[in-house]
């Protein structure tokens, strides 16, 4: 396919601050939620964030990556607890200087910087122990992040190219509260749509926070990840309400959907939407953001979705649905390949919510790298895979911008192997591979490969 993206189209990629930073007791720094949920036994192998990539001290030499690669963009995300490390709100210059300086090196290899606000690092001291209490549970966290965010946004001002104020609010809420994959792991069911609804609620609050600060220049965007799937129509159905609309419809039409009222009867009263919420939460943005790497595959169930709830066997449409096997070929994290989804994925969200430009902000692969080493004495990983599941998703975007979708951009994940979450450092993203233990960056042919496409394909 011959394909040349539109003008000013940004091809970047994107890591997040306690993915790759380390340092998480220098700098003034203190520890978030993901710092006790990976020292509390939740990950594999017990692996934390603690060293990571060492971003913190080798920032330097990982923007070089950025500009070898060719990008005009790059996502990251600003760790909560280096900004503001104390209950009292006071912000700590010294952590709000690293991420300026960032900033302005971007700046100065002509890379965008689009800046993620949440990415899931709340400071522990917002939350109790166990997560039972404060976190997202609690109303006055949305309205102290949105104060944390006006904060950064009145340091890095209209440096910045894009504000995200959240990213995928759905594992925030749902795996986060409702499960246990997540930090805290609270595992409470339906408290995850009041989480979800301070998320929401703290997107809005976070825009005007951004706006008041750094002014109209930057924009403003939310990241989703939506559940895509395929299936029986009325599990399709429920898990659109659930886990995609319930963020969507606020946020940009000002309004939670009825039939998510309905089907949660008796599991969740949402009695702590208040008056005005909706409003708040219906705040004008320049771009949203889709993180995409597979589908499900889904049917509904004869089980109650909360069995701990007393009222779900008899709650109107509380039934859960079966989450069945997905066809290969699959990654390393066990994720079917899918690209015709993210297609059709843009193509119904420019249907949907027509007038609001999309930007593929997180799609990637985790492969079983290898490092091999030639006669040369070079390093070498080969990934093929890698670089087949993203020319064949870059020819989906492609697809969608040609069919009229107002597609404006593309991120890789990830610039770098690192520290993937409850998977510790198991699975790898990177176009770059990272030894964990000497902390030496290989350039995969993934990288070479990016770098030759977005050289190739972009307008002149």
């Amino acid at each position: 396919m011959t394909m040349i993206f539109p003008k000013g189209f940004m091809f970047g990629t994107a890591t997040a601050a306690y993915q790759i930073e380390g340092a998480v007791a220098e700098g003034g720094r203190t520890p978030s939620i993901w710092d006790t949920f990976s020292h509390t036994g939740h990950t594999l192998n017990g692996d934390t964030g603690d060293v990571a990539d060492d971003f913190y001290h080798r920032w330097e030499d990982d923007l070089k990556l950025l500009r070898d690669l060719g990008v005009n963009a790059y996502r990251f995300s600003i760790g909560i607890p280096r900004v503001i490390p104390t209950p009292d709100g006071k912000p700590n210059q010294e952590g709000l200087d690293f991420y300026s300086r960032i900033v302005d090196r971007l700046l100065e290899y002509g890379i965008a910087p689009i800046v993620t606000l949440y990415h899931w690092d709340l400071p522990q001291y917002m939350a109790s122990g166990d997560g039972r209490e404060g976190g997202w549970l609690e109303r006055e966290t949305a309205y102290r992040i949105a104060d944390y965010a006006g904060i950064v946004a009145k340091c890095l001002g209209d440096r910045v190219h894009t504000y995200t104020t959240l990213n995928e609010p759905w594992c925030s809420a749902h795996l986060s509260y409702g499960g246990t994959e997540h930090a805290p792991g609270l595992g409470a069911g339906p408290l995850a749509f009041r989480a979800a609804h301070h998320l929401n609620l703290a997107h809005g609050l976070m825009c005007e926070a951004v706006r008041a600060e750094a002014g109209a220049k930057p924009g403003l965007s939310v990241t989703l990840n939506l559940q895509i799937c395929r299936g029986d129509a009325d599990a399709v159905h429920r898990v659109d309400l659930i886990g995609n609309r319930v963020f969507l419809d606020p946020m940009l039409r000002g309004r939670y959907p009825d039939e998510l009222f309905s089907i949660t009867k008796g599991i969740c009263d949402w009695g702590f939407v208040c008056d005005g919420d909706l409003d708040l939460i219906h705040q004008p943005i320049d771009v949203l953001g889709l993180n995409y790497y597979s589908t499900n595959l889904v049917k509904m169930s004869d089980r109650p979705q909360f069995p701990q709830s007393t009222e779900a066997s008899t709650a109107p449409g509380a039934s859960d649905v079966d989450w069945l096997p997905t066809a290969g070929p699959h990654t390393e994290m066990g994720w079917n390949i899918d690209p015709d989804a993210l297609y059709e994925t843009l193509v119904r969200l420019n249907d949907n919510y027509p007038g609001m430009p999309l930007v593929v902000t997180e799609n990637g692969m985790a492969c079983p790298d290898k490092v091999e080493v030639g006669t040369d004495g070079v390093k070498m990983v080969h990934d093929n895979d890698r670089i087949d599941y993203l020319r064949r998703h870059l020819e989906a975007v492609y697809r969608a911008i040609e069919e009229g979708t107002d597609v404006r951009g593309y991120f890789a994940w990830s610039l770098m192997d690192n520290f993937e979450w409850a998977f510790g450092y198991s699975k790898r993203f990177g176009l770059t591979y990272v030894d964990y233990e000497s902390q030496e960056r290989i350039k995969k042919d993934s990288f070479d490969w990016y770098r030759r496409f977005i050289a190739d394909h972009s307008a002149r």
